[in-house]
Formats: C-alpha cells, sequence, structure tokens
C-alpha cells in the first residue's frame, strides 16, 4: 500500500476495485464503512454484487476481466471534462500524452458495452473520483488474476496519478495483501528478480554486496515464478522443490497438471505446519511451528513490520522456519551460526536500506515501524512518494483493454470466475480444522443467477457438474442474483470440489499470475444419489 490503513477513515473518496472486502479483509472493510459514516463517497467495481456494494454511491458489476476498459474509460471522461490534475500530472508525471491517446479510444459508452455496465454510471464514477480531495484506490486479486492482470495495476496507477492522488495523505493506490506476511515475503526477496527490498539480481553493484554478506557466489539470472515452476516440474526439468507454507493442490490453476508436475518432480520437501495436500505428496516433510510457538517480524499490506512473540514452546518435532532453514544450509556447508530471529533480523538490517533504521530494541519500544526507515532515528515511513515519487517522475503506461485469454461459446456459455469467503482462510490448512468454521461453510458450492438457474431446472442445494476445458467437478447450488446471467462464482477454499480443477493456467505475461478470475465453463444438473443419501441418513 502507498498509504496507510487507518488513513482510508480519513478519504473523501474510496474507489474499491476487484476486492471483496467486507469478507476477505474485514478489518480493512470496517475503516471503508468508517469512512462511509464520516461521509465519505464509495465506488464498488466487481463482477458479484459482494456486500460492500450495499454502501457504494456507484456500483459498476462488470464483465469478468474488464477492468482495463472500465479505467480508460473513466480517465477518458475525466480527461475530456477537464477533471484531472494538470498541475501534479504536468510537474510530477511523464508520458500523459501517450496515456491520452490511448484512452481516446474508450468513451464511457464504448466502455459500457464491453464491461456490461452503464455508460452514465462510469462518468458519475469518473466525476466523484476525480472530484474527490482525498481520493483511495483499494484493490485485490480481482485485478491482479487476469492475462492483463499487470497492466490492470498499471491502469489503477494511471488513474491515481492523473487525479493527483499518490503522495497525499488518505490517498494512493493500496493493493490488499491476500495473507499476514505476504508483504515481507516480497520484501525479503521471495521473488524470482530481486534480493531483499526489491534490489535487482541482475544489478551487478548489489550483486556483488550479497556475495559479501553471505559468503557465496551468486547468480545473476533471473529464477522462476511459481506458475514457471510447476511447468518445468510437469516437464522433468524441475529435479528438487521445497515448499515452504504453500498448498498448489488446492490454489494453482489447473489441479490435474499440479499434481502430475509435482509427482513427476525428482525430489520434493514440503515444510509446512499441516500435512496439507501438497504435503501428502512429497519425499520429506518438515514441521513447522505456527505463529504461536515462534519469535520473528511480520511486515503487513501497509509495509508495518511488527513483533511477533511465541505465546508456547514448539510442540513435538516441529521448529521455527528459520531454525529449519539454518539447519538445512548448515548441512549444505553454507549456513551461518544465527543465535536467534533478532541474529537473522540484524542481517536483513544491514543488506536491505528500507529495513536499516528497524531493530527490534526500536519494535519492542514503538510496538511496529513502517518501511522504508532508513536510519534508527527516522520516525519510519506512513505514505510513500511525498513530493515526488521514488523514480522521480511517476510514468504513465497506458494499456488497451484486452479480452480474457478464454472467452463463452456454445460449448461453455457461461463465465466463471472465483474468489475467497468469510469464514475460510486460502486453502483451509488452518481454517479447515476449526468445527465452527465448517458448520458455517462446510463445503464447496457453486453461486448461479436465477434466471440461469430456471433454464437448468437448478434450485437451491442442488448438485451441479462445472466443467471447463481442463476438467469437470460437483458442488452444491446457491441460486442468488449477485451475480449476471451468465457468470458463476466458485470459492477456492475447497480441496473437494476444487475451483482449481477448472481454472485456466493461461498467465499474465509479465508477473506470470493465473487467470483465475476468468474462464469459460458449462453446468449441469446432477441427479442425485439416493443410496447415498440413506447413507447419510443411517
Amino acid at each position: 500500500m502507498t498509504n496507510s490503513i487507518n488513513e482510508l477513515i480519513d478519504s473523501n473518496v474510496i474507489f474499491i476495485s476487484g476486492s471483496n472486502t467486507t469478507e476477505n479483509h474485514p478489518v480493512i472493510g470496517a475503516k471503508i464503512r468508517q469512512a462511509k459514516a464520516k461521509g465519505a463517497k464509495i465506488i464498488v467495481v466487481d463482477p458479484r454484487n459482494i456486500d460492500i456494494a450495499a454502501d457504494a454511491d456507484v456500483f459498476l458489476q462488470v464483465n469478468p476481466g474488464t477492468n482495463i476498459a472500465l479505467a480508460n474509460a473513466m480517465m477518458n471522461y475525466i480527461i475530456s471534462e477537464g477533471l484531472d490534475a494538470a498541475e501534479y500530472v504536468k510537474e510530477r508525471t511523464e508520458g500523459f500524452d501517450e496515456l491520452v491517446a490511448t484512452v481516446a479510444d474508450y468513451t464511457p459508452e464504448k466502455a459500457a458495452e464491453i464491461c456490461g455496465v452503464s455508460a452514465e454510471d462510469i462518468k458519475k464514477a469518473a466525476r466523484i473520483y476525480a472530484e474527490g480531495e482525498k481520493a483511495s484506490i483499494v484493490y485485490c486479486m480481482g485485478v491482479t488474476q487476469h492475462s492483463t492482470g499487470t497492466e490492470g495495476v498499471m491502469s489503477m496507477a494511471n488513474l491515481a496519478m492523473l487525479c493527483g492522488n499518490i503522495g497525499i495523505e488518505s490517498g494512493g493506490v493500496n493493493p490488499l495483501r491476500g495473507q499476514n506476511n505476504v508483504q515481507g515475503a516480497c520484501d525479503m526477496g521471495a521473488l524470482p528478480g530481486t534480493y531483499p527490498a526489491y534490489q535487482s539480481v541482475a544489478n551487478a553493484d548489489v550483486k556483488a554486496k550479497f556475495e559479501k554478506a553471505w559468503g557465496v557466489a551468486l547468480s545473476d539470472k533471473v529464477g522462476l515464478t511459481l506458475t514457471e515452476i510447476v511447468h518445468g516440474a510437469g516437464h522433468g526439468d524441475i529435479k528438487f522443490l521445497y515448499i515452504m507454507g504453500e498448498n498448489p493442490m488446492v490454489s494453482d490453476p489447473d489441479l490435474t497438471h499440479v499434481e502430475e508436475a509435482l509427482k513427476n518432480t525428482g525430489f520434493l520437501v514440503v515444510q509446512d505446519i499441516f500435512l496439507t495436500e501438497t504435503a501428502q505428496l512429497a519425499d520429506v516433510v518438515l514441521p513447522a511451528a505456527t505463529f504461536a510457538e515462534k519469535d520473528g517480524t511480520f511486515s503487513n499490506t501497509e509495509r508495518r513490520v511488527q513483533m511477533v512473540r511465541k505465546a508456547i514452546n514448539p510442540i513435538g518435532d516441529c521448529k521455527p522456519d528459520w531454525q529449519i532453514l539454518s539447519e538445512v544450509l548448515k548441512r549444505l556447508g553454507i549456513g551461518k551460526n544465527y543465535a536467534s530471529p533478532e541474529d537473522v533480523f540484524a542481517e536483513i538490517r544491514e543488506v536491505t536500506p528500507s529495513y536499516a533504521g528497524i531493530s527490534y530494541d526500536r519494535l519492542n519500544e514503538l510496538g511496529s515501524l513502517q518501511w522504508p526507515c532508513p536510519t534508527e532515528d527516522h520516525a519510519g515511513t506512513k505514505f510513500l512518494h511525498v513530493g515526488k515519487f521514488a523514480r522521480g517522475l511517476g510514468l504513465f503506461k497506458p494499456a488497451a483493454f484486452k479480452p480474457s485469454a478464454e472467452l463463452p461459446d456454445d460449448e461453455y456459455p457461461v463465465i466463471m470466475t472465483t474468489g475467497r469467503v468469510l469464514y475460510h482462510y486460502h486453502t483451509r490448512t488452518m481454517t479447515g480444522k476449526v468445527d465452527g468454521l465448517n458448520a458455517m461453510s462446510p463445503e464447496s458450492f457453486v453461486e448461479i443467477n436465477p434466471e440461469a438457474a430456471r433454464k437448468l431446472s437448478i434450485a437451491e442445494g442442488d448438485k451441479v457438474k462445472i466443467s471447463t476445458r481442463r476438467g469437470s467437478i460437483v458442488a452444491k447450488a446457491k441460486v442468488t442474483p449477485k451475480l449476471k446471467e451468465n457468470v458463476i462464482f466458485i470459492p477456492f477454499h475447497f480441496a473437494e470440489g476444487a475451483a482449481n480443477v477448472l481454472t485456466n493456467p493461461v498467465v499474465d505475461p509479465i508477473a506470470k499470475i493465473p487467470e483465475y478470475k476468468s474462464c469459460a465453463a458449462k453446468l449441469e444438473k446432477v441427479a442425485w444419489d439416493w443410496s447415498e443419501e440413506a447413507d447419510g441418513i443411517r
């Protein structure tokens, strides 16, 4: 996030795109509702009529995969009506002429046809956003998980810069991370092309710095993303794979292919807190400690570094991740003698400029700090890009709309999209162990529009077979007006009736993120197996 969570309360406008905020990030959803109570205007963009849409001044129920067309149309209208922040654009950005040329083709009327919404609603949303003194953009995986996901993110940044909303309090572009330490993992270099603090592996000076710090020779070649690793494993190119805290046997697209790939891997190690669906395929499982059994730090979605203190000692044979990795490194002959997580953090500070001013002593005293925090007398950074952008001038990166890689046809006539529910977390590795949560959300389901259900003679609770070009699953029907007639929704949490058996593994060419949010599908009502029901009654 360029800004901080609590700043949302004082935003005049909050533009929510592809984020089911109140279900997926309920604390942040509560902040947005506090802002609404103070008079903020809310714009919501989503293929489903999600809970937060009830608070919206404008709700744009777009067709899946049309975010870029919508953003371009909003910018087209803002520019044509003279609502853009002209001085800000002139003084702080570059590439504006290219942006103008690109969005010129996207009138609200044209985008309305693409997105399946009203042109007047597009204009209303554009005017509300442009006229907000402090307007914040909040987005999530409904923007990123498309074959044009990177360009979708760039479009959000374009819109914010066009209206002067980056570098101000209660404004900004604010992606919501899907798990508690995703931001911290990225900060620490868990990306294929960077060392900690997003320092490029291709930069010779950076490479030399880390070689000196770690005492090993390093490659300057960019590594593989998760989807590329699975693809390589499926083709026999990955001989050894080490998976930590990830369950691709539920979370990755086209699960049939994922299973084949993992079984084809020469040696598979899984480090996790439970024996997940992925761990069951492993040659070696390393039992890790839970959050309550270890000390350390997490860095959350607003760049806030926070202490984690163990409540109990690790149970049984499990160990904290840092200890497991230290032992592995020692056996490889390249380990250091870390005595505690604080030793690891001390090394992080030495090689990570944005963390240099953060120490355990300061965290114990202050509770938390937000990076960048370059020195020990620095208070941390509440919001980014004040006065100027980190790169100097903010660069507009316009993008033309491209449809999803797979569109409905006669054989697969509906669009399937996926997401989360309030009661479960990711692949249910943890929440699936909680009886109360399972009582609230026990199994996979498919949301279907009432008219679409009527045409297929599907009623609430019926078994439905959902098929795509990857495979088929069976799930219970939830008949709801939340969706348009040609769109269905399936949560991805469940191993039985797994949505990701169906999803399209095609990826964004830049970030390599799969297109989880849009693929072509078909529905068939399934006859009940009454003998199975009788067994259940007995």
